[in-house]
């Protein structure tokens, strides 16, 4: 079990080194930390991943899927492996790495996998991705001034999510530490706090509309039936 309170740069007992993780990065590599549930993937989390690994200038991006949100509804989300194989059917290519580390972990806060991830591979330069969506709710998750201080951050348009984003309490309190979009590709070497927020042709696809419209259609079958 690894110890889910404040940043600590270890696991609370046992050696990183020793942790399985199914995976190979190595010394230098610039590494995104895309993390989410992903319930279901679909082509706007494909479109921020391959966005994040072009314009951040990255080796891998490596797709966190988290057991469970702490902030949505555990009933909500669908079976881990089933949300893993979607995202191995959409994270397609080399420079894409699908892992479940959260559940190995027992962790289920970011704050606590990056550091997880930050002991076992001392070199690499990680960097966290996600949307403006996430942005503008930032300031709820766990631990999240430790994360601004721990690793750069890079944040991708989202549909519906710019101003409230950019705006946002966590925006506010690191305005200081944002980068211009031309820095982009010196983002993962910067030393933290650093955050960059990237324009990019907006998709309006959201896991949310995609359940919804699935739901609907299980009702109509059932009704139909």
């Amino acid at each position: 079990m690894w110890f889910a309170g404040p940043l600590r740069r270890v696991p609370e007992s046992g050696r990183p080194q020793a942790l399985k993780v199914g995976f190979t990065l190595t010394p230098g590599m610039r590494v995104g930390l895309y993390g989410g549930s992903f319930n279901p993937v679909h082509d706007g989390h494909v479109q921020v991943a391959r966005t994040a690994l072009t314009r951040l200038g990255l080796d891998r991006v490596l797709w966190l899927v988290t057991p469970g949100n702490p902030l949505k509804a555990k009933q909500s989300a669908a079976d881990l492996d089933e949300r893993m194989d979607g995202v191995r059917r959409a994270a397609t290519g080399p420079s894409m790495i699908v892992s479940s580390l959260e559940a190995s972990t027992g962790s289920a806060f970011s704050v606590d996998t990056i550091r997880v991830l930050q002991a076992r591979y001392p070199g690499v330069h990680f960097v966290w991705i996600m949307g403006a969506d996430n942005l503008a709710g930032f300031h709820r998750w766990r631990g999240w001034p430790d994360i601004m201080r721990t690793i750069p951050v890079a944040i991708l348009a989202r549909p519906g999510s710019v101003l409230t984003g950019l705006f946002s309490p966590a925006a506010r309190r690191f305005a200081h530490a944002r980068l211009r979009v031309g820095q982009a590709k010196l983002l993962a070497l910067k030393g933290p706090p650093a955050w960059i927020y990237l324009p990019m042709p907006l998709n309006s696809q959201s896991s949310t509309a995609i359940r919804a419209g699935r739901s609907q259609a299980r009702s109509r079958g059932r009704v139909g039936g």
